[in-house]
């Protein structure tokens, strides 16, 4: 290994640490954003290679508005607090049973809006529902986040990683269904079993049912019909086989508008409450991976894929296995991208590459930081005073995760 090439790999391993410890307390777009202006200020990445990096996330970045849009506008309207009385009144007492309907909206919430609008959308409102009930709110929260990953390979449009490893271009949804839907209900079971035996004794109390509700503005009513537009737009446009991030941005973009208008209140308060940051940290992680791939990391995955084709099945585990791992190290979107890159070079078969989706999409689950969504939910629930530690989450992923990704991995191996 060149001194070139070692400093490279120093730097974007240092770069990621500091993503996942955050020193200082400092947010995790600071630490991905130094990593990569050091790349740039040491002559280690040419300026033009870093410009075209950021440039692929452009479609992430636009999806990421749009959703953070619906996500503010719902909130400013009341639509979560509403969402929240009726999720306490429904639970009639049981803390277990408010935990189980969070998670079952979390399948309905995360494959027709995307695990990130789980974790920007559902996020606030679980934690609202929470503080309703008077319930522990750290159960119901692991809950959201982990349906977030464990259900973000339902469809192709539920989660952006996917449309990363296929490069844009997603297979038809018969043919997804048939590689995912097993895959799919072994990982969402497993990951509710293991997470409810987990908190286990924090979901044996009981909670407050007899709480207030609101009737919903119009306002809010507004903001509810923009999210059920978005997720009946989002599905066209993924059967259309077009980039969702534009169409996503535009949805959130009206929406916002339309309740401004209707409730006559200024944008602009709306817009200072988005978490920003959020779009630096992807385009720096983008930038992070793109230095790895300068230095010949693509090649050599895409040989050790070649490698794994004596035994396709085999093959489509470790490679699953090994990404899911990895992810956790970059985040997945990144870790996507290079898998994308090196499967174009191998040119593996079918079941390969979807046992690599699978270890892209639920892999994430074992660490904060593995996806983008479990970034947005973190950024959520520090936004109301809460907050999970890297090695909180680290205690509740070690458990699910794995077993969650052998029971999908399993699954898919069993179609053939």
């Amino acid at each position: 290994m060149n001194p070139a090439t070692g400093a490279t790999w120093g730097i974007c391993a240092v770069s990621t640490t500091a993503v996942i410890a955050r020193p200082f307390r400092w947010p995790e777009a600071i630490w991905a954003v130094a990593g990569a202006l050091l790349l740039l200020l040491l002559g280690l990445m040419p300026l033009a290679a870093a410009g075209a990096a950021v440039a692929k996330g452009l479609d992430v970045y636009l999806f990421l508005v749009g959703m953070m849009l619906l996500s503010e506008v719902a909130r400013a309207e009341g639509l979560f607090d509403w969402v929240a009385a009726t999720a306490a009144i429904h639970a009639r007492g049981s803390t277990a049973r408010l935990f189980a309907l969070v998670y079952a909206t979390g399948i309905v919430t995360t494959p027709f809006l995307s695990n990130d609008a789980t974790a920007v959308v559902l996020t606030p409102a679980v934690y609202a529902a929470a503080r309703k009930a008077k319930a522990g709110t750290l159960p119901l929260l692991f809950a959201c986040a982990l349906i977030a990953n464990a259900a973000s390979f339902v469809l192709p449009i539920s989660n952006p990683a996917n449309l990363v490893l296929y490069g844009g271009h997603m297979p038809p949804l018969r043919q997804w269904l048939a590689s995912f839907a097993l895959p799919s209900v072994a990982s969402i079971v497993v990951t509710f079993l293991a997470l409810r035996w987990i908190e286990r004794d924090r979901l044996a109390g009981t909670c407050q049912s007899e709480v207030e509700r609101a009737p919903l503005t119009t306002g809010g009513k507004a903001a509810l019909a923009g999210i059920v537009t978005t997720a009946i737009l989002l599905l066209v446009v993924s059967a259309l086989d077009r980039e969702l991030g534009l169409p996503t941005a535009f949805a959130g973009l009206s929406t916002t508008l339309a309740v401004c208008l209707i409730a006559r209140s200024p944008p602009l308060p709306l817009l200072k409450g988005i978490s920003w940051s959020v779009l630096p940290l992807v385009a720096g992680l983008f930038v992070l991976v793109e230095a790895l791939q300068l230095t010949g990391v693509i090649a050599w995955i895409a040989q050790g894929i070649r490698d794994a084709l004596v035994d396709p099945a085999h093959g489509a585990a470790a490679a699953g296995t090994i990404l899911a791992f990895a992810s956790n190290l970059v985040n997945n979107l990144p870790a996507g991208l290079v898998a994308s890159t090196a499967v174009t070079q191998a040119q593996p078969p079918q079941l390969v590459v979807d046992g690599l989706l699978i270890g892209v999409d639920l892999g994430p689950n074992l660490s904060i930081t593995g996806s983008l969504a479990t970034i947005l939910w973190l950024q959520a629930i520090r936004r109301e005073g809460e907050d999970v530690g890297f090695w909180r989450f680290l205690r509740v992923g070690a458990v699910t995760m794995p077993l969650a990704l052998t029971a999908a991995l399993t699954a898919r191996l069993l179609i053939g």
